[in-house]
């Protein structure tokens, strides 16, 4: 209606917000591969249930899947591959996983680093993980150069990521080897999610779980199967050694030989 007042709120852009907009400006440029998987993890879950059943500890099933991830990545360095100012691929060998971690309500999501991911058990990265989302300032991400970047100028941040995207090692301390991202905890039932990659070679979104039947020794089950997004950078990552990764997660985590709750 002419003349009728809006009603509204206003809130300041949250500072922290700018570098997840670089990220996504600079990804948006990148020859990303998608791979959209499907993964029976009623075995996982179903060890997860009867630990809180035993215990009453709840399980994250964010760090089972870090742990599964970081040690096919461990089988397969190539898909972590980066490539420097010298045109070499560097290859390293410890998997630094940044995890998002949400340690508050509708609060910007801390990229925290599970560093060496891969020489870590399954019960390692669940505490490590536990602990940041009770105490933030616990992970060395919080603070330094992530409160500092947030506030520079656009340009000094341009020129800072230029830098570290042909620096591997720098890049490997500030930013970790890979990404796996979550957002299949914000709703129920199955579904992928395409997201953007914006600076690491390998990425994982974790989507939702939904239940449908499957076939198990020969009869039909309903079982949990979880949807999975693989990105790759196809500069760096090509398709039999993107595939084997695939498979060796696909094993990894529908066994959930990992996943010891007695540990």
């Amino acid at each position: 209606m002419p003349g009728q007042t809006d009603s509204y709120q206003s809130t300041p852009f949250p500072a922290d917000r700018k570098v997840i907009v670089d990220g996504l400006r600079y990804g948006s440029r990148r020859h990303l591969v998608y791979g959209l998987v499907e993964l029976d993890v009623t075995r996982p879950r179903e060890l997860i249930r009867q630990h809180k059943a035993q215990t009453g500890e709840s399980l994250s099933f964010t760090a089972y899947i870090v742990t599964c991830f970081a040690q096919a990545v461990a089988a397969n360095p190539s898909v972590q591959a980066y490539r420097n100012w010298r045109n070499q691929l560097i290859l390293f060998n410890d998997v630094d996983v940044v995890t998002m971690i949400e340690t508050e309500v509708g609060g910007v999501a801390l990229p925290h680093i599970v560093r060496g991911a891969n020489g870590k058990t399954f019960r390692q990265v669940h505490d490590e993980v536990r602990a940041v989302q009770a105490g933030p300032q616990s992970s060395p991400q919080t603070g330094g150069l992530i409160t500092l970047g947030s506030r520079m100028p656009r340009f000094i941040r341009d020129l800072f990521y230029g830098f570290i995207r042909h620096n591997p090692h720098q890049f490997k301390q500030i930013g970790g080897t890979v990404i796996v991202t979550a957002v299949g905890m914000f709703g129920h039932g199955s579904g992928w999610g395409l997201g953007v990659l914006p600076y690491h070679t390998l990425g994982l979104l974790i989507g939702g779980i939904g239940q449908k039947p499957g076939v198990v020794d020969g009869r039909i089950e309903v079982r949990d199967y979880l949807s999975l997004t693989i990105t790759f950078d196809h500069d760096i990552v090509d398709g039999a050694p993107a595939a084997r990764f695939a498979q060796r997660l696909n094993e990894l985590i529908e066994s959930g030989e990992v996943l010891n709750p007695g540990e």
